[in-house]
């Protein structure tokens, strides 16, 4: 079985200016102050797979529930809290009490579904083939478990190199559920491979379809040069210096595409209070359509569609929720002309019975005629 492990590279202290001074560059990076006058993530359950989640921090209390150790088929066992699922779940669902940190979604619920310890290592061999043998994968029964327990959103920051059957199943069965998937691209932008074939590896789950891909920027909105750069990249989000909470208490500043997707988790979290019946890839398209920092050919393999605008973002939604409306309204979209006339019940026709029969009958009439007539003249 494959390991999944975390993307964070880098936590350090940060200055002793007040935390929400330290994040605010984040929040405007991502417009999320103009989106909490529309929801601030109510009634929304997010997920994060990760590391578990400390549930007594004042920013988080009273909001978690931990669900079992998601590398073990038995549901009773349940692992410790760990720094990094902690810092993620902050950045999501922080509910900056006592002018702690803010999460994006502040009113949001964390399920922490620990799959990983923050001791587990770095990945950095290259990609193997599709492990067919695996029955499940930790990942694939953590998405399950999410979708079955009421989660709208799951964020993902992990990664791993090779796709697996397993995973792939549970991200559609999540999807068709109605979750939305999101995960960390990967911090493999400055490797030796990425240098020569100016690409990066693929990372899974960001690598599935359906999932959100998330690359991380720094503070002037460009790509931050260890984000990992391919195709599974849908948007960005800042990543570099991001103030996150420390397990127990206290702040400490972070660095990689794990922030980046933490905070779209959150926006997706936004848009799924505000909207809830919005399906996953009308939420992608909401994140999407609405970034800004737009690449000049609009899309490129750095940072997507651009860094994620949460306020845009819900007025993006909102018209997609208006585009579904018109599809399904039935006579009052298409207008109220006529009715088409009702279907003829299968089987003969009457009408044309009766001309047949007649028809037959005078044919028949006119034959026997003849032949009187041919008798008489023989006579």
């Amino acid at each position: 079985m494959r390991a999944l492990t975390a993307a964070l590279l880098v936590l350090s202290g940060p200055s002793a200016a007040p935390v929400r001074d330290q994040q605010q560059w984040v929040l405007d990076a991502l417009n999320v102050e103009q989106a909490w006058t529309v929801t601030k993530g109510e009634g929304v359950t997010v997920a994060v797979v990760d590391s578990g989640v400390d549930g007594q921090i004042k920013e988080l209390k009273g909001r978690v529930s931990a669900g079992p150790d998601m590398t073990s088929g038995a549901v009773s066992r349940q692992m410790p809290p760990g720094r990094h699922g902690t810092a993620m779940a902050g950045l999501i669902a922080a509910s900056g009490e006592d002018d702690g940190l803010i999460g994006v979604a502040p009113k949001a619920h964390i399920l922490s579904l620990p799959m990983l310890t923050d001791d587990d290592p770095e990945v950095s061999v290259p990609p193997a083939q599709d492990e067919e043998q695996v029955t499940e994968s930790p990942l694939a029964r953590a998405l399950r478990y999410a979708a079955n327990h009421g989660a709208k959103v799951v964020s993902m920051s992990i990664g791993s190199y090779g796709p697996l059957r397993s995973e792939r199943e549970a991200v559609s069965y999540a999807l068709g559920k109605g979750v939305v998937l999101v995960a960390a691209v990967g911090n493999d932008g400055l490797t030796e491979y990425a240098r020569q074939n100016s690409t990066s590896y693929w990372s899974f789950p960001a690598g599935y379809p359906g999932v959100i891909g998330v690359a991380a920027t720094d503070k002037q909105g460009k790509r931050a040069a260890f984000s990992s750069d391919n195709l599974s990249v849908l948007v960005a989000a800042p990543g570099v210096g991001v103030p996150v909470v420390k397990r127990k208490s206290g702040y400490e500043l972070s660095e990689g595409t794990s922030s980046a997707a933490a905070l779209v988790a959150g926006v997706a979290a936004l848009i799924k209070a505000k909207y809830p019946d919005l399906p996953p890839e009308q939420v992608a398209q909401a994140l999407a359509s609405s970034a800004r920092g737009r690449p000049a050919a609009g899309y490129d393999d750095q940072t997507g569609y651009g860094v994620v605008d949460a306020a845009a973002a819900l007025n993006a939604a909102e018209r997609l929720t208006g585009e579904q409306r018109s599809v399904v309204a039935g006579k009052e979209h298409f207008g109220q002309g006529e009715d088409s006339p009702v279907p003829t019940r299968p089987g003969p026709d009457p009408l044309r019975l009766w001309l047949y029969g007649g028809g037959v009958l005078v044919a028949l009439v006119m034959f026997c005629g003849a032949i009187i007539l041919l008798n008489q003249r023989k006579e």
